[in-house]
């Protein structure tokens, strides 16, 4: 699959090279991103929103592929919590992913070939850094916030700690510092259904044009079970039978068909996702998040990330998010009330689990709002 299948609206081709956490660099890089709103004349009134790991630039437009909605459109726009009235907010593909921004499915100037498996390795600090740059193009020199749930809390943490300085405040929704052993394996699960896919071809197979669709719907599946709760999956689905295609009512075939709704449903998240993601950015991406540790990247301790920062912050999590609990948030206020950082935290309550940032909740819609109009006439 290549990048330029998609219809995208907006990409910068910005000057490298780009220096890489693990060593290597880009000699440029190209960015696909969407913007809302207008630039204020002194510019002070930029939010940048970051998007988590299967996300895109399309948080509050039709998306190209799909057709729907933004991810986030009941977030972004004129009268809502980040309001488009007031604020200029951008969204960015990230760094390695496959709407637009450099990525293993890009093309590698130096061969002219799409990058593959020969793609530099990524972390969340490089998708900022480059983040960074698409800002200077657009010539903004500081963000009046940068939010962010799950991944893109991850990026938002990593903006407050790597340019104190370029952003005012920071909203960080259902993430963490650190990734855990647990985030770790099940990532790897997700990284082994699609190496095992044999139409994986170490990552060679644009060309063919069949990608490794069952491996990479696989890993979709493996991971789309972390973002539910449990008392979600029972409330949507239970043990409840999926319909017969003949109409009839819901029956055991001793088989392995997809007898149970909530088979049903992963099958059909996993075959979507397909269609609009490619799988070596998923290797990618999910490794740049197994990487993150952002206590590491500071002498291993994370009130470092955070000292004499002038950032405000506000760390928001679910009570039935378990891939991203509760304690880490915790962990994240302890680390910034030692470092003498401004900084709020208010547990949700909702059954959806992790999701829950993406789903309806006024509570949260509260709180994004309250904390970006704060101090502000």
């Amino acid at each position: 699959m290549s990048d330029e299948r998609f219809g995208l609206r907006r990409r910068a081709l910005l000057a490298g090279p780009l220096a890489l956490d693990g060593g290597a660099s880009l000699p440029a890089v190209e960015i696909g991103y969407e913007t809302y709103g207008t630039l204020s004349p002194s510019a002070d009134n930029a939010v940048l929103v970051c998007h988590a790991l299967t996300g895109d630039q399309y948080l509050a437009s039709d998306h190209p592929v799909t057709g729907k909605p933004g991810w986030w459109t009941r977030m972004v726009g004129p009268g809502k919590p980040i309001d488009t009235d007031r604020w200029f907010v951008i969204c960015s593909n990230v760094l390695g992913s496959c709407m637009g921004s450099s990525g293993p499915a890009s093309i590698d100037p130096a061969t002219g070939q799409q990058w593959g498996m020969a793609f530099p390795v990524i972390t969340i600090r490089d998708m900022v850094r480059a983040q960074a740059l698409l800002l200077d193009h657009l010539g903004i020199g500081r963000l009046a916030a940068v939010v962010g749930g799950s991944m893109g809390g991850m990026q938002a943490l990593s903006w407050a700690a790597t340019f104190p300085e370029r952003v005012e405040a920071a909203v960080v929704i259902a993430a963490t510092a650190r990734h855990s052993a647990q985030n770790i394996a099940f990532h790897e699960v997700g990284r082994q259904a699609i190496m095992a896919d044999p139409k994986w071809r170490n990552g060679a197979y644009y060309e063919s044009g069949d990608p490794p669709a069952a491996g990479l719907a696989v890993a979709r599946m493996a991971a789309h079970i972390t973002y539910l709760s449990e008392a979600g999956l029972t409330a949507k689905f239970g043990r409840r039978l999926q319909a017969r295609p003949d109409g009839q009512a819901g029956a055991k075939t001793f088989g392995f068909d997809a007898d149970f709704q909530v088979e049903s449903y992963l099958r059909h998240q996993g075959l979507a996702f397909t269609d609009r993601f490619d799988a070596n950015s998923y290797l990618y991406i999910t490794r740049a998040l197994d990487y993150f540790d952002l206590a590491e990247e500071h002498g291993g301790m994370l009130a470092n990330a955070f000292r004499d920062t002038a950032t405000r912050f506000c760390i928001v999590s679910f009570d039935t998010d378990w891939l991203y609990p509760t304690a880490e948030s915790r962990v994240m206020v302890q680390a910034l009330n030692a470092a003498g950082a401004r900084a709020s935290f208010v547990e949700l309550s909702s059954p959806f689990g992790h999701d829950a940032f993406l789903l309806e909740s006024p509570e949260l819609d509260r709180v994004v709002r309250g904390f970006l109009t704060w101090g502000r006439a």
